[in-house]
């Protein structure tokens, strides 16, 4: 056929999901979340709400009777069973039920949304930006056949739906079977995850191995991202003897360990759990990965996990192919060299900023003086306009958390994902969101990465994120494999640089949101009057807390008591760590101190907001905006800082001594002691493993004694 530019929907066929399902007929999800069964707390945060709901209902309930006043005592009584009666059987109405008629209006009256205008580009801009699309050159026609891909594979591809490779694993696949480097940068939900499985199992599956080791290293920043590159690896293996396994944290230890001593081909894992592992489990070691994979690779190689992937590569085979994925790849050479490629391929499909091909872009604009909005803005969107399969995303987890119960309050349903979870609850969130249990997933960056949620129908930004980078992976979560989808973001005055960034960028027409002000006013009243609600919730969470710490002291306590402190002392052995706990205290307080110092410096503003903040048990809704603005300025001023930085001396290939110049240069005539100590001939060896001779003694003495010392050492060394 002809060549097509641009994207295709002809990739996917029209009913493809990126599956769950495992061979064993049990998905990746369920089977993680078998593993943390009895780690439950004793009510969900959503029990709480709805308990804190069910007293403010009977509270204006109550008031509404003292209000009327009837003269019959018996009458009012009747009255009130029957409203009783009534609340019983309305638990679970709709959303539209929690207001009165009055409110009907904010419901109906419709939004603006108008196309913002793109800025004319100079014209080296655009030369800039198509600089790498001739690296990345592919055969068009290439389909899966062609790929000298397994029957096993191909059979598993088929299972799976997959119609045409996309792009990117057209480009990969060939490149990837050759045993090359790759550094590789694609949109968001194109297909990564099978570009870089399938030339590895082809790999595995060509040359069987020949004793149980682990051949392959898969590296991801978070651990659902892990569950689910797991998940797709396994399916796509289902037909061959290549094993898998995964190492990431929050799950069981000792399974994993019991899972790694039987030497799985491929490893899935987190840095941090894997480091753990190498330090505590004797038997497994990396000297025999082949391949390492880094997926989202530029987020592997920021400053969050440097420390901990140096010692990763430093403890892994120096024979190997590394490949790195990403939607938003660096394109410095510094990372690159940082975890030693050689001669990498590079494969940039999209550009670095491009977003998802099906996705329509809006935002709203938050004017100065207007930034207490947000939760209102918020609010009225996901009541009114966006009512399931949405996620929201906030830059801090106590935001995060307030939304989840403010948005419980209001009666919709809503769970949240971030790091001040269990993992067995954020674990259930994902399954409750995929399972349409709940319609609004809160989250942070931690779920922005790679996650593959089906039927994500929206992404709100309640901030804009820290970079554009940050930005295209959030709204990468909506519009894949070939689907539609929307993202709006509120855009205060301090953002507006990253939104010009974007406007400019973006393939499609941007639109402009605006949102009635009498709306926004109504749904600002409706938060204020449910803050002691929120309170309540927080202090029902604050009490639980409290018991369940007491609760876990007692029964330390009666363990010890029962076993004895030997044999305590023999089954608790603490796990080591390549860092001793002070290293780790140090790198805390350096990043900690680091990012309080940029955050404060010169800017009086700042260090008068913080102060204030402290003082004050309840921030108002425009310090809290204020507040997840902060901490995304944090991050940019701190990347800023780093890119200012000196470049580092790097390791280069060693071809490098060659280039020297050839012409023999005049060496300075050293001492006879220089020279004896610096000779490392054979002759020289021999006689200094023999000892120093009496000549030898005499002739140094002589020189000592000429510089005026004092020499009577018994040998020379």
């Amino acid at each position: 056929g002809p060549r097509r530019r641009g994207p295709s929907r002809g990739v996917f066929s029209a009913e493809f999901v990126f599956g769950e399902a495992e061979a064993g007929g049990e998905d990746a999800w369920t089977a993680a979340l078998r593993q943390l069964r009895g780690k439950k707390a004793a009510t969900t945060l959503d029990e709480k709400i709805e308990k804190v709901r069910q007293k403010r209902k009977l509270q204006e309930k109550e008031a509404k009777q003292a209000k009327v006043k009837d003269e019959d005592a018996e009458a009012e009584d009747d009255q009130t069973k029957k409203k009783e009666c009534e609340d019983c059987s309305r638990d679970e109405e709709d959303v539209e039920s929690e207001y009165s008629l009055d409110d009907e209006s904010i419901f109906t009256k419709a939004d603006k949304v108008k196309v913002k205008e793109k800025r004319k580009s100079k014209k080296g801009e655009v030369e800039a930006e198509s600089f790498f699309e001739d690296a990345s050159q592919y055969d068009d026609n290439l389909s899966f056949q062609d790929m000298n891909l397994s029957r096993p594979l191909l059979k598993a591809i088929t299972a799976l739906g997959f119609k045409q490779p996309t792009p990117i694993q057209k480009a990969c696949i060939p490149v990837g079977l050759l045993g090359k480097d790759i550094c590789a940068c694609a949109a968001t939900g194109t297909g990564k995850t099978a570009a870089f499985i399938l030339p590895v199992l082809e790999r595995l599956i060509y040359k069987p191995r020949q004793a149980p080791i682990t051949r392959v290293l898969v590296l991801v920043p978070t651990r659902e991202l892990g569950i689910q590159v797991h998940s797709v690896t396994k399916q796509l293996a289902q037909f061959s003897s290549v094993t898998t396994c995964l190492a990431v944290g929050g799950l069981d230890v000792k399974t994993q360990e019991a899972a790694l001593r039987s030497g799985p081909d491929i490893l899935i894992a987190t840095p941090g759990r894997l480091i753990d592992h190498l330090h505590n489990c004797p038997s497994f070691h990396l000297s025999s990965v082949e391949v390492l994979i880094l997926d989202e690779a530029d987020r592997m190689l920021d400053e969050y996990f440097e420390e901990q992937m140096k010692e990763i590569i430093r403890l892994c085979s120096h024979h190997r192919q590394t490949m790195l994925f990403s939607a938003t790849m660096t394109e410095e050479v510094k990372d690159l060299a940082s975890v030693s490629l050689k001669n990498p391929v590079r494969i940039f499909v999209n550009s670095n900023t491009d977003v998802a091909p099906f996705l329509r872009q809006e935002f709203i604009r938050i004017r100065p003086s207007r930034e207490g909005d947000r939760e209102a803005i918020v609010t009225a969107l996901l009541t009114r306009t966006f009512q399931d399969h949405v996620m929201l995303f906030t830059q801090t987890k106590k935001q995060a958390h307030r939304m989840h119960i403010l948005l419980g309050l209001m009666g919709l349903r809503v769970g949240e994902l971030h790091g001040n979870l269990s993992q067995t609850q954020r674990l259930e969130s994902l399954r409750r969101f995929k399972d349409e249990q709940i319609d609004i997933l809160v989250a942070t960056d931690v779920a922005a990465r790679g996650l593959d949620i089906e039927g994500v129908k929206t992404v709100i930004n309640f901030t804009m994120p820290n970079t554009i980078k940050h930005y295209v992976h959030r709204v990468g979560r909506t519009a894949r494999a070939g689907k539609a989808g929307r993202s709006v973001s509120l855009v205060g005055e301090e953002e507006r640089k990253m939104l010009k960034e974007i406007v400019k960028t973006a393939k499609t027409a941007v639109k402009a949101r605006i949102l009635p002000q009498d709306v926004i006013l109504k749904f600002r009243e409706k938060i204020e009057n449910l803050e002691k609600d929120i309170y309540a919730v927080l202090c029902l969470e604050r009490e639980e807390r409290e018991m369940q710490q007491s609760e876990a002291q007692i029964s330390k306590a009666k363990k010890q008591l029962e076993t004895g402190k030997k044999e305590t002392g023999s089954e608790g052995l603490e796990r080591s760590w390549f860092q001793t706990r002070e290293e780790r205290k140090k790198e805390k307080l350096a990043k900690a101190l680091q990012e309080f110092d940029l955050a404060l410096r010169g800017k009086k503003k700042r260090k008068k907001f913080v102060q204030d903040t402290q003082k004050k048990a309840q921030m108002t809704p425009e310090e809290r905006s204020q507040f997840e603005i902060l901490k995304s300025q944090m991050y940019a001023e701190r990347l800023a800082k780093r890119n200012r930085r000196a470049k580092r001396a790097r390791a280069l290939p060693e071809e490098e001594p060659a280039a020297a110049p050839a012409g023999p240069k005049k060496k300075k005539k050293l001492s006879v002691f220089d020279e004896e100590l610096t000779n490392t001939s054979r002759k020289a060896l021999k006689q200094y493993r023999a000892g120093p001779s009496f000549e030898d003694r005499k002739r140094l003495g002589i020189a000592q004694r000429r510089k005026g010392g004092n020499f009577k050492s018994k040998s020379r060394y």
